[in-house]
């Protein structure tokens, strides 16, 4: 069985435009979706002593996510705020206070070797650990999303094995390039996203292209984490670039068929957390 630690990020996706809102953050999704991809999974994050934090913690153990490594932290759980245009959406606020949380131990880097795959993104405020992570971890994936500029990539990506990064606006060759100035700091595996353009992915000096899966969205939010947990589920599994990222936009679009990035439903409360200053959500 494939062993996956997610280690970083988590949220609380607030939907003030419905009046709901999920458990989330990348780390948090790719460490649930690779679980119901039938991995082993396991999460090392900070939450604060707060509704939102348990919020997060009972969907993760609902979901059998060892968090056994989670931190409890004195400041508030991470929130984003999410407003819609019809199936789409757009992030209206947030608020990360992830840096300088998680303390990682010895004994904390021995669990990360013991995985087969370690996942983070540029969202966890990792920067001081990844040097230290990637030579921990037997294979180190990385979301980069759209925040790779001012350097970033060289910083980080000699320490990665895998690198997904998303643009949904270059051209082809733009992003070709895009892969190859990541490949050239030692990333085995580059895999850009395109939004509705679908996906290309470079390894071994070969491109690869693949279409997104057409389906009728309920809501985008986790889709990119979808094709990610897929991804690297499949790769581990031995299937060849082209099947793996079949396989992933399979995923991401089954992903798109309900709402959050992997359920948990709650309403909004009044007063909590996340809500606009001198504004209000819709209650459900």
């Amino acid at each position: 069985m494939t062993r996956v630690l997610g280690i970083g990020d988590n949220t609380i996706d607030i939907y003030v435009d419905r009046g709901v809102q999920f458990p989330g953050g990348n780390a948090v999704n790719v460490s649930v979706l690779t679980r119901r991809l039938g991995a082993s999974s396991s999460y090392i994050g900070c939450v604060g002593k707060d509704a939102l934090g348990e919020m997060l913690r009972h969907a993760l153990e609902l979901e059998d996510v060892d968090t056994s490594r989670m931190r409890n932290m004195d400041r508030p759980t991470c929130w984003s705020r999410i407003r819609h245009d019809g199936t789409d959406r757009y992030f209206d606020g947030s608020e990360n206070n992830l840096e300088g949380c998680y303390g990682l131990t010895p004994d904390d880097f021995r669990f990360i070797a013991d995985h087969d795959i370690v996942h983070s993104s540029v969202y966890s405020r990792l920067e001081d650990d990844i040097a230290r992570i990637g030579k921990a971890a037997p294979v180190f994936s990385f979301d980069y999303s759209t925040e790779y500029g001012g350097g970033y990539i060289e910083r980080t990506a000699p320490h990665i094995d895998l690198a997904f990064l998303s643009d949904a606006e270059s051209d082809a060759e733009d992003c070709r390039a895009l892969c190859r100035r990541v490949a050239s700091c030692g990333v085995s595996v580059v895999v850009v996203t395109r939004g509705m353009k679908g996906a290309f992915a470079f390894e071994n000096g070969a491109f690869f292209s693949q279409p997104i899966k057409e389906i009728e969205p309920v809501d985008t939010l986790g889709a990119g984490d979808g094709f990610i947990a897929a991804f690297l589920v499949a790769r581990h599994q031995g299937l060849d670039m082209s099947e793996a990222l079949a396989r992933a936009a399979e995923y991401a679009a089954e992903v798109c068929t309900y709402l959050g990035a992997f359920g948990h439903q709650t309403a909004v409360k009044p007063g909590q957390p996340g809500l606009p200053v001198g504004g209000s959500a819709k209650l459900a």
